[in-house]
C-alpha cells in the first residue's frame, strides 16, 4: 500500500470516518472544482473558524480527536491541524500531520512566563497531497490575532505551503523553527505530552502514560489572546 493511501484512512485521533466530520468537508468542498480548490476552502475553515487559544490545552485523549475539536471555538496548533488532516482525508486528499519545535520571538510576556520559555514543542501543522507534492499548511494562527501581533497573516499555498514567518510585517524575528518532529499518519500524543513534561513546569506522566497538569489560574489569563 501506498504512503498515500495509507494517509487517507481514518486513524483514533484523525476520525474522518467521523458523520460530523464528513458533512463538515462535504459541505466546505460543495461547488469546489478540485483538490486544490477543495484544500484552500478547508484551510481557511480550519485557520479563521477555530480562535488561536494556546491556554486551552486538555489532558484527556477524546479531547484530540478532530470530531471533537469540531465544536471547539478556540483552541491551539496541534488541534488545528488535526481537524484539517481529517476534513482533507474525508474529502479524498491525502493528508497527514507534520511536527516541529519552533521558538515564537514575539509571543506576549504571560505566554512566556506561564510557559516557563518561549519554545513551542511539537508546534502542529498539516501535510497535504497535492498536486503530486506534500505541501505543508499551519493553520494555527487566525487573521484577527495576527492583526492583534502585527505579524503576516499565512495564506494558502499549494506550491510553497503555508509555514510560520520568519520575521513580522515590521521587520521583527518572529518564529524560527529549531527541530522537525516529521510526518505522523495519527497523533503521538504520549510522545507529545513526555515532551511537554520535559520541557513546561505544571506537567507531569504518570506510570500509566496520562498525563496532568497545573491548571492555569483565571486571574493568569492573557488578554492578547482573549
Amino acid at each position: 500500500m501506498s504512503e498515500q493511501e495509507d494517509a487517507l484512512k481514518a486513524t483514533y485521533f484523525v476520525d474522518s470516518d467521523d458523520a460530523a466530520i464528513i458533512a463538515r468537508a462535504r459541505a466546505l468542498a460543495d461547488g469546489a472544482n478540485d483538490d486544490v480548490q477543495i484544500a484552500e476552502r478547508l484551510f481557511y475553515a480550519v485557520r479563521d473558524g477555530f480562535r488561536y487559544d494556546p491556554y486551552n490545552l486538555a489532558t484527556e485523549r477524546e479531547a484530540f480527536k478532530a470530531s471533537n475539536i469540531l465544536n471547539e471555538t478556540a483552541t491551539w496548533c496541534v488541534p488545528k491541524s488535526i481537524v484539517l488532516t481529517a476534513l482533507a482525508r474525508a474529502s479524498g486528499i491525502p493528508a497527514r500531520l507534520g511536527f516541529a519545535d519552533v521558538r515564537n520571538h514575539l509571543t506576549s510576556e504571560k505566554l512566556t512566563e506561564t510557559m516557563g520559555t518561549d519554545l513551542f514543542a511539537w508546534h502542529g501543522y498539516s501535510e497535504l497531497w497535492l498536486n503530486g507534492c506534500w505541501v505543508k499548511l499551519s493553520t494555527a494562527f487566525n487573521k484577527e490575532l495576527c492583526d492583534r501581533f502585527g505579524v503576516k497573516t499565512l495564506e494558502f499555498d499549494p506550491v510553497d505551503g503555508a509555514l510560520m514567518h520568519p520575521f513580522d510585517q515590521s521587520g521583527r524575528r518572529h518564529m524560527e523553527y529549531v527541530r522537525e518532529r516529521g510526518s505522523h499518519l495519527d497523533l503521538p500524543l504520549t510522545d507529545m505530552f513526555r515532551t511537554f513534561a520535559e520541557v513546561y513546569p505544571g506537567w507531569i506522566i504518570g506510570p500509566d502514560g496520562e498525563a496532568t497538569r497545573a491548571e492555569v489560574s483565571p486571574t493568569s489569563k492573557d488578554e492578547r489572546f482573549h
